[in-house]
This record gives structure tokens, C-alpha cells and sequence, in this order.
């Protein structure tokens, strides 16, 4: 049994911030677009800039981590370069985030400007807590094509948009580079594919050493489940997310491979919340998936020598788990015309500076700052952006991360051993169809 420290609180319930977000329901009921209030603003998004009285803007997050510096920093430059807007930045956990904003909304005390994870728009598009940004995206000129299609795709609800994206947070494969030479491993060449990694996990097996630690729970567990799936050719639900597909033979097959390694002896049976992570750090493991935020941490382990690739392909199609930032406006009890114009010219302003949000440890959304030479010079950020075209994401149905509960589930009871993949993945797929339906019922009724 491995020790179950628990340094990285911040991100661990990352994959479950739709289901956090669910739990208040706002009057009305269906999509954004057929309640008050909600159409877009009139003039031009922002792009102009803020001529009108001193305003000042409550602006929420969930950045207590690494990255909180990094917006901080672009809070204070942007109040210093527009004196008649004060952004007031709070953060607080991501968990607690996504209880207060609904009530806070609901209550008609809610913030101006939040950041959300792209996962969790269709819930709180359906319920009214954000409003439709479709003005601010024209006023940007942004468009499908300055996107990756996935992540422009789910920050659309009801056939409005409701996000701005301001990146995406892959998950990574990092390895440590002085346990890889210790094993005769070649330290500048990890392996890539199925049949190269085994083989790197044998040997590394017969020098003593479990090197890739199967995590049993959500962070980081389910985020490498889902990524094997894709690669094994399958999906978590179809299309518009009516059906639940993880039971299917691409889940049981990526589900056992999970369960092999611990079989094979390449990991431990009962790896601990964030173990994995600390084993890379302390050279009890080669390889770890985790995500890009990940970088800032490893870069603060003295004389650690490691490095970090895009996910290897082990079901043979390329595939990773991502999440993404995404900047939402909140639903005001009576709309302040001054305040959207404000709150405007403030997401205009940070979408713009994205390169230094990027030095925070993430992957900037817009194609042109990512494919720029001050990326580029971010060799670790710049290595996950090459997953950028076959990142996933869900499909944008209110209240599917509900369905995830099951799913980490059925991770969880297979990889401690205590359920077959294809019976845990099966009753799991079972349970959660049933929420689809409820969902279905809750969120169109």
C-alpha cells in the first residue's frame, strides 16, 4: 500500500466541476436562450474599449494554485491600464466555486466575470447562471478556425456560445529521466508506443522498479482512462451524449490494460491519492500521466532531472484527456449596461495576453499565440500543444459530468482488483444512463 499524501488538492476534482456546478437549479427552465436576459449585449463586444463611468467588477476563480499568481499579475496590469474598471479578483477552491456561484447568482449577489471549466457550461448555461457571450466572440473576431474544433465546439450550448476559451490543460506523459538511466533506459528517448512502453515497463520491472503507478481515483485515474478509450477507438458517450459507450470493447480493453499493469507487476495494486505524481519526484517511478499544470510543480523539485512528452499512443489512435479555462459572464438580477460593457473589455483584454498566461502552465487557446516563437521558447508547454488536434472533451449536455461518478467508479473498483473491468464499466454504464435520462428530464422540462 502507498502512502497517501495529498499535495495537489487544487486539481482534483477537476473532471467533476459539472457535476459540483449542478447542484443549485435557477428559476426557469431549458437553455439560456429562452430566459430574460439573455440575449447578447448590443455594440461591440469590447473590442473598443470602456468610455464610460468608474465601474468597479467582481471577478471568481478557482486559481489557488501556481496559476493564481499568473492572473493576479494580468488583474493588476489590466487595472492599471484602464483606470475607470477595478477588478476585484476572488479565488477559492474550484469544489467551493462551483457551490457558491449558482447560490450567489440565485441570490442576486453572483460575480460579473468567472473563469469555468469547459465541461461545465451546458449545466450552467441551462440553468441561467451564465449569459451568452456570442457578442464578445464577434467583436474578437473569433472563429472556428483560430481554434482547435474541440474546444471551440463545447463552449457552445443551445446554439449560442457561452465560453471564451482562454486554453486548454492536456494531459501530459512525464518521466524521470535518472530513473530510466538507472535501468539501462535511454533518458532522451522515452518510449511512445504500446509495444516500446511495455517493454521499457519490463525492464524497469526487473531493475526493481514499478514504473508507471495506476491511480485508482479521478486525479489523475480517470483522465488516463478516458484518454486509453479514444486511443482504443471508443468514446465515453455518443454524439449528444444520449447513450454511455465506455462499456463498449474499447473501454474493457483500455480498463484492462490498466488492471495488467498492476498484474504484470508495473505497478502497485493501491496506488494513493496523488502518490503517483510523488513517485515520479522521488525516483520510485518512470513515467507518469498527469496534467500540464504539473510542470510548474516539477520544475520547483530540486535536481530532479525529468521530462514530459505527449501522451504515448498505446491503443493506436493519438488521443489525451484535456479540460479548458473558459471566461463566462454571470446572470445579473438587473443587468448593469456599463458592467457588460466593462466585464467585455476585460475578457478582450486577458484572451489577448494569453502568452503570459501560458508561462502559468497551460496551452493558449488561440491558435495564433500558440504556434508563435514565445510559445515555442515554453519547451515544455509547447510539447503537449502538439496533442492540440485530438484533445477530447464531452459533449455539451447539461449535467453529463453527473455520469462520471459512475465512471470513476468502475475505475476505481477495477484497477483496486475488486471487479472485472468489462462488469465494473457495465454496471457503471447502466447507472449512469439512468442519470442521462433524469438529466434529460431535469434540464429540458
Amino acid at each position: 500500500m502507498t502512502t497517501r499524501t495529498n499535495p495537489f488538492t487544487r486539481r482534483r476534482f477537476l473532471t467533476a466541476t459539472g457535476m459540483i456546478g449542478a447542484g443549485v437549479i435557477l428559476s426557469g427552465c431549458g437553455g439560456g436562450s429562452q430566459s430574460p436576459g439573455a440575449e447578447p449585449a448590443e455594440g461591440d463586444g469590447g473590442a473598443s474599449g470602456y468610455e464610460g463611468p468608474d465601474v468597479e467588477l467582481a471577478f471568481w476563480n478557482g486559481f489557488t494554485g501556481g496559476d493564481g499568481p499568473f492572473m493576479q499579475e494580468l488583474v493588476d496590469t489590466f487595472n492599471s491600464e484602464h483606470p475607470n474598471i477595478a477588478v476585484k479578483m476572488t479565488v477559492m477552491e474550484w469544489a467551493d466555486y462551483y457551490q457558491k456561484v449558482p447560490t450567489a447568482v440565485q441570490s442576486g449577489n453572483g460575480p460579473d466575470v468567472g473563469i469555468m471549466h469547459i465541461d461545465s457550461l451546458p449545466t450552467n448555461a441551462a440553468r441561467n447562471v451564465i449569459v451568452p457571450l456570442d457578442d464578445v466572440a464577434s467583436a474578437l473576431d473569433l472563429k472556428a478556425g483560430d481554434f482547435a474544433d474541440a474546444v471551440w465546439t463545447a463552449g457552445e450550448y443551445d446554439g449560442q456560445r457561452f465560453g471564451i476559451p482562454l486554453d486548454v490543460h492536456p494531459l501530459g506523459y512525464f518521466y524521470n529521466k535518472t530513473v530510466l538511466e538507472s535501468a539501462g533506459l535511454d533518458p532522451e528517448n522515452p518510449p511512445t508506443d504500446r509495444t516500446s512502453y511495455e517493454a521499457a515497463l519490463e525492464t524497469l520491472a526487473a531493475a526493481g522498479i514499478q514504473g508507471h503507478w495506476m491511480s485508482p481515483h479521478p486525479f489523475t485515474g480517470s483522465m488516463t482512462l478516458q484518454s486509453l478509450i479514444w486511443q482504443f477507438g471508443g468514446d465515453l458517450f455518443n454524439a449528444d451524449g444520449t447513450e454511455v459507450t465506455w462499456a463498449e470493447d474499447p473501454g474493457v480493453q483500455a480498463l484492462t490494460w490498466m488492471v495488467d499493469a498492476i498484474n504484470n507487476g508495473w505497478s502497485p495494486s493501491d496506488v494513493g491519492q496523488d502518490a503517483d505524481a510523488i513517485a515520479l519526484q522521488n525516483g520510485q517511478a518512470a513515467f507518469n500521466w498527469n496534467g500540464i499544470w504539473h510542470i510548474n510543480s516539477l520544475k520547483e523539485v530540486p535536481d530532479l532531472q525529468w521530462g514530459v512528452a505527449p501522451l504515448p499512443n498505446i491503443g493506436g489512435t493519438e488521443a489525451a484527456w484535456a479540460g479548458s479555462h473558459n471566461f463566462v459572464v454571470m446572470r445579473q438580477r438587473t443587468p448593469n449596461e456599463d458592467k457588460l460593457a466593462a466585464s467585455r473589455v476585460f475578457i478582450n483584454w486577458v484572451s489577448q495576453q494569453s502568452i503570459a498566461w501560458a508561462e502559468g502552465g497551460q496551452v493558449p487557446a488561440r491558435n495564433s499565440v500558440r504556434e508563435s516563437a514565445e510559445f515555442e521558447a515554453l519547451p515544455e508547454q509547447a510539447a503537449l500543444a502538439q496533442q492540440v488536434d485530438y484533445l477530447h472533451f464531452p459533449p455539451a449536455v447539461p449535467g453529463i459530468s453527473d455520469a462520471f461518478k459512475d465512471f470513476d467508479q468502475a475505475l476505481n473498483e477495477a484497477v483496486l482488483l475488486t471487479k472485472e473491468p468489462a462488469v465494473a464499466l457495465s454496471e457503471a454504464a447502466e447507472r449512469a444512463t439512468k442519470k442521462l435520462e433524469e438529466n434529460r428530464d431535469r434540464y429540458e422540462g
